[in-house]
This record gives C-alpha cells, sequence and structure tokens, in this order.
C-alpha cells in the first residue's frame, strides 16, 4: 500500500524535480518505508512505499520492464498476482522479483489496457508507456484505492490525494460550490467526478484514463457490476445450496486477503459482517494455518470501538466473538473532547468535508492497530451494499420489485415483516410503492416537494443550484437500486476508510469486495438477499455454526454510530465560537447567523447530524486556506 503522485508537462517542459519531490513528501503517511522517482524529460513519476509483499528493495518503486520503456508506480494489492504470475510465465514472461507490481508490469506488456480485468484487488496506478508515448492511469472496479487528477490541456498532474495535487502551483485552490451544496442540501458525496476543489478531479471505481503527448484523453470505464433481476425461489429449496456455494467464494476471499509478509489484525464492530469476517479468517489462520503464525501471533487481534452509551455501543456482540475466536480485543474509546481537539488534523487527512464524527472512531480504530503494530487489517466494508444489509433504504424497493412481478400479498407480508425493524409504518412503506406507479415527472414533481432549503444553507447557494436536485434512476427493481448503491454510497465509505487507515501506515483490506466473490454475489436471486422479513439471507445461512447465533440473527442494523449528538452538545460553546469567528470562512455557504441565533434549538431537537456538515466544511476551509 503506498502513496503515488506524477506530473505529465505536454507543454514539453521540463518536470521541476523538487516540486514533485514535495508533492511525494507529502504522502509520507501512506508510504514510510521507501522512496522513489523516475525522470523522463516532460515526465515524472513519484512514489511513497508501504511494505507488505516482499519486504526486500526489489519492491522499490518506480519499477520497470526489463528495456526500461514501460514504468509505474503503483497503490493496492493484487491478491491474485501469484496466479498471475504463474499464467505469465507459461507465456514465456521472466520475473526478477515476488512483487504484485511487476505483475502489473508484465500483464500490462501482454494484454495492454485489457489487463486490468485480469486483476483481483485494490489499485489505482499510473504506467508511463516510453514507446507510444502515453500514460495509463487506472483505479479497481469498487474505488478501494484513490486516483485524483488535474488537467489544464498543458499540464497533468495526479496524486493519491487532494494535498499533493494542491503543491503544484498551477493548480488553482478554489472551493467547487457546486458540489459544496450537494453537500450541504443534498446530503450526497463522490456521485461524480469532480472533488470539493474547483478542477480537480476523481477516476470513479472502474475507470480508466489514457494521454497522449498530443494532449489527447480519454476516460472510459473497463468493468460494470450487474446484479442478477431474478426473483428466485421463494421458499427455502435452493437456501443451503446457494450458502455452501456462498461459503467457497467468500472463504476463498478472505484466504487472498490474508496474504501479508508483515502483521495482519481485523476490525470488529460487533455486526454481521465483519463478525463474519473475524470467524471465518480465525478458523483459517489457526484452523487450516493458511497465514504464518509469527504475522499473527498466538491470537488474531481485533479492533473495537465502544460507547458508554447504549444507543450505540456494540460491544457485547464484539465481546461474543472474542469469547468464540479466542481473539485478543484491543477497545479504544472515542470521545467528543478529544475530537474537537484533533478535527482539523482528522480534516487534513481526509481532504474533504465529511457526513459524520463515525469517521472519528474509525480513526482512533486505526491509530489503535498502527500501536499495536499491525500493518494490515480487514474490514467487513461491502458486504451491506452486495447483499441488501440498508434496511431502510432496500426494504421499500424490495417492496417494488414484488408488486412489479406479480406478489402482491407477498409484498404485504415482507412489509409487515420488516416494519419494526425498519421503524416506518407499513401503510407509508406501500404509499411510497404505489407512487412509484405514477409517471416519471410526477413523481420528480412530487419528491421535488419536499427538497426546501434548510434554514442552515445560504439562500443564495440554495437559489443558485437547487434545480441540481439529484433524481436517480428509477429504482423499480432490487437490482437496479443495488447497481446504483454500489457507485457513489459505498465509494465514500472507502474514501473515509482509504484516508484513516493510511493516516497511521495501515492497508486496510475489504474481502467483501474481492472480485471472484463480488461477482458470485451479483448473480445470486435477490430472494437470497432478503426474504420473510430477514436481510443477507444468504450470509446467515452461510455462517451456520460458524457465528455466534445472536450475532447471526441480528436484525436491527446500528452501522458504525458514534453518540454524535451528545458530543456536539457538549461542544456546545466550541461551536458557538467557531460560528461567531471574525476568521470564519464558509458565509457563502451557511447562514452561520441563523445559525448562532437558534444553536440551543438546533441541538436540543436533534439536528446535529445537519449542523454537522456545516461545521466540517468550515474547518475543511480553515485547514486548507480557502
Amino acid at each position: 500500500m503506498c502513496g503515488i503522485a506524477g506530473i505529465f508537462n505536454l507543454n514539453k517542459c521540463q518536470i521541476d524535480k523538487s516540486l514533485l519531490k514535495k508533492m511525494t513528501y507529502i504522502l509520507k503517511h501512506r508510504g514510510p518505508d521507501d522512496e522513489g522517482f523516475y525522470f523522463n524529460e516532460n515526465i515524472g513519476l513519484g512514489h511513497r512505499r508501504l511494505s507488505i509483499i516482499d519486504l526486500s528493495s526489489a519492491g522499490h518503486q518506480p519499477m520497470s520492464n526489463d528495456d526500461e520503456t514501460i514504468w509505474i508506480v503503483y497503490n493496492g494489492e493484487i491478491y491474485n498476482y501469484i496466479e498471475l504470475r504463474d499464467e505469465l510465465i507459461k507465456y514465456g514472461y521472466k520475473f526478477k522479483t515476488n512483487t504484485d507490481t511487476e505483475v502489473i508490469i508484465k500483464s500490462y506488456e501482454k494484454w495492454g489496457e485489457n489487463c486490468l480485468e485480469k486483476f483481483n484487488g485494490m489499485f489505482a496506478f499510473a504506467i508511463w508507456d516510453d514507446l507510444n508515448k502515453r500514460l495509463f492511469c487506472a483505479r479497481d472496479r469498487f474505488g478501494i484505492k484513490p486516483f485524483y487528477y488535474y488537467f489544464d490541456g498543458k499540464i497533468f498532474v495526479f496524486a493519491s490525494e487532494i494535498k499533493a495535487i494542491l503543491l503544484h502551483p498551477d493548480v488553482p485552490k478554489r472551493p467547487n460550490g457546486p458540489i459544496i451544496y450537494d453537500f450541504l442540501a443534498l446530503q450526497i458525496l463522490d456521485h461524480t467526478d469532480n472533488t470539493f476543489f474547483d478542477g480537480i478531479k476523481q477516476l470513479l471505481p472502474s475507470q480508466y484514463l489514457v494521454l497522449y503527448g498530443n494532449g489527447n484523453i480519454k476516460v472510459n470505464n473497463w468493468y460494470n457490476i450487474k446484479f442478477n433481476g431474478e426473483l428466485g425461489d421463494l421458499s427455502d429449496i435452493k437456501d443451503k445450496e446457494y450458502a455452501e456455494q456462498f461459503l467457497h467464494f467468500f472463504t476463498n476471499a478472505i484466504k487472498l486477503h490474508l496474504r501479508s509478509d508483515v502483521p495482519i489484525g481485523s476490525c470488529l464492530s460487533g455486526g454481521l459482517d465483519s463478525s463474519s469476517v473475524v470467524c471465518l479468517a480465525n478458523k483459517l489462520i489457526f484452523g487450516e494455518n493458511i497465514v504464518d503464525r509469527a504475522i499473527i501471533g498466538e491470537r488474531q487481534k481485533t479492533f473495537t470501538a465502544v460507547y458508554d452509551d447504549e444507543g450505540v455501543d456494540e460491544s457485547h456482540y464484539a465481546e461474543e466473538v472474542i469469547q468464540l475466536t479466542s481473539a485478543e480485543k484491543n477497545f479504544v474509546f472515542p470521545d467528543g473532547d478529544m475530537l474537537w481537539q484533533e478535527l482539523e488534523e482528522v480534516t487534513w487527512h481526509q481532504d474533504e468535508p465529511f457526513f459524520s464524527t463515525s469517521i472519528y472512531a474509525q480513526w482512533n480504530v486505526m491509530r489503535k492497530a498502527a500501536n499495536k503494530g499491525i500493518k494490515v487489517l480487514l474490514d467487513g466494508q461491502g458486504g451491506d451494499e452486495l447483499l441488501g444489509g440498508y434496511y431502510s433504504r432496500f426494504i421499500p424497493v424490495w417492496a417494488k420489485t414484488l408488486l412489479k412481478k406479480g406478489h402482491p400479498f407477498r409484498m404485504m407480508n415482507e412489509i409487515k415483516a420488516f416494519s419494526d425493524v425498519i421503524k416506518v409504518k407499513p401503510k407509508n412503506v406501500v404509499i411510497s410503492t404505489l407512487a412509484d406507479f405514477l409517471p416519471r415527472k410526477a413523481v420528480k414533481f412530487i419528491k421535488s416537494l419536499s427538497l426546501k432549503r434548510s434554514p442552515l444553507i445560504n439562500r443564495n447557494l440554495y437559489d443558485k443550484y437547487q434545480d441540481r436536485f439529484f433524481f436517480g434512476p428509477r429504482y423499480c427493481n432490487l437490482n437496479n437500486y443495488m447497481d446504483q448503491i454500489m457507485g457513489y454510497g459505498l465509494l465514500t465509505l472507502l474514501r473515509y476508510e482509504d484516508r484513516n487507515s493510511m493516516a497511521f501506515s495501515i492497508e486496510a483490506r475489504v474481502p467483501f469486495l474481492d472480485a471472484e466473490f463480488a461477482r458470485f454475489v451479483s448473480q445470486l436471486p435477490l430472494t437470497q438477499k432478503i426474504k420473510n422479513g430477514w436481510s443477507k439471507v444468504v450470509l446467515r445461512n452461510a455462517m451456520r455454526g460458524i457465528l455466534p447465533e445472536s450475532i447471526r440473527l441480528r436484525r436491527p442494523k446500528l452501522g458504525f454510530a458514534t453518540p454524535e449528538n451528545r458530543w456536539l452538545i457538549q461542544n456546545k460553546d466550541k461551536i458557538r465560537d467557531i460560528f461567531a469567528s471574525n476568521d470564519f470562512r464558509s458565509d457563502d455557504y451557511v447562514s452561520r447567523k441563523w445559525i448562532l441565533s437558534n444553536l440551543d434549538a438546533i441541538l436540543s431537537e436533534k439536528q446535529a447530524m445537519n449542523i454537522w456538515g456545516c461545521i466540517s466544511l468550515e474547518i475543511w476551509m480553515r485547514v486548507w486556506g480557502l
């Protein structure tokens, strides 16, 4: 896991070596173990290395092919690199190292841009093809690893994090108004390739970019996950068969994600997904001995955020997993006062504003793991998106799916079964379901009526961008909705995790997003995800006898929650100071006078989640001098 940066001067100017070195050095937290550069007239590549596989100097980057006509800087892990290496050897390729980086180079030599389809892993890389005078950049299927760039027709600047790009003197440092509006008014992030910095873009998941020396640029999509829209067996006849197949693919995914030459641990929230990863990994580590015991230690190390608030604390579930697996528990206790002390540092690492204080909880988990010497952490990210885990979002769409497929009575039974879990009255779900049968324009009009300007938002900002009302595809089928949720919703969570983990030089791995496993899950019928009032049906069935039953049969879902409202109330004076400051930066975006006049009411009415976006935006503007 690493940090990458680069400059391509299309105006033929020589690369400023000292500038690229500064850009690379600011990413040192992503790669504290080594540093390297490649310069060739008007192209420069920089790399910071976090050594995970093959810790020797053979893994130094930038790395080249045998005749030094292809150079790469790469961030990530190709988990199937051993299998790909064997395949390439059969084609006559020879290898000098045991690294996955060299496998990427040889794969590019063999298959060109189509090499991306061969990789099972998380990655963002840039390849300079000197023979063809082109730069080839790519990002993994789900956007686990980041890739940002700026291009004005004369210079192309890229990096793993925006902060490195901002060091280039020709890159403007301006806030992006439309994206700020989407964040404050619509509560959405990463739904386009634009960022909070005007002009700086990101490669979206499964995109690649090719830039030629003449300025021609193309950005294409190389992969699309498509979910199976078949309903499947409404009975339980095929459940066992699917569960066995699921466990096979899930086991293989975790085996691949356990490949490492450095210490490995696991995040453990106590939820279904992270608990499944911990329990199955434990079985593989100590039952099948697939990992060197020197890397793991006598017990698997787990890391959990704990609170003195029963409404958000899941530590009792984590304790059950720890008791079952005999894992070493490492609890962290995120605190509202410490959040305030470290908010600017967290914001610097995140590069952009963030939705909630849960990011700070994850920050504490990563710090604890780093203090225990962990370099690789497994996590359960992606399970909800693949398997229909978000009750409030998935269930209404599931009801529409059943109705449109001719199962009105089944739909009513499902709504009733889920009503207690999602805390929504059944009649409201029915109304939402029937409303979807109206013409699209009518549905858009009805939904737009509910989008009223929050008094937290500046009137001028709202008037300028209110037509940006985000109305995505019509979710008439559950598979259609899952296609979308695997996009920007997941991407935001992966961005948070990447920045938090890399802030402490940790590689976070997400086996639920293993390529082969995700492909298998996407082709399961819908009833293997949601059925009979249960979510994640196939996962629950597959983990019988592996998970504690209290977790396997959990229905209420907390998410990665924190006592956010309480934290903000206890810091009310600090919040007031922010909005009363003479150095206030975000007047163009938030209504600070209204906030100051109504702060007590905002917090007492539990609207803290709304005001957090305003706080995060203001801190972001201060950190970056905007």
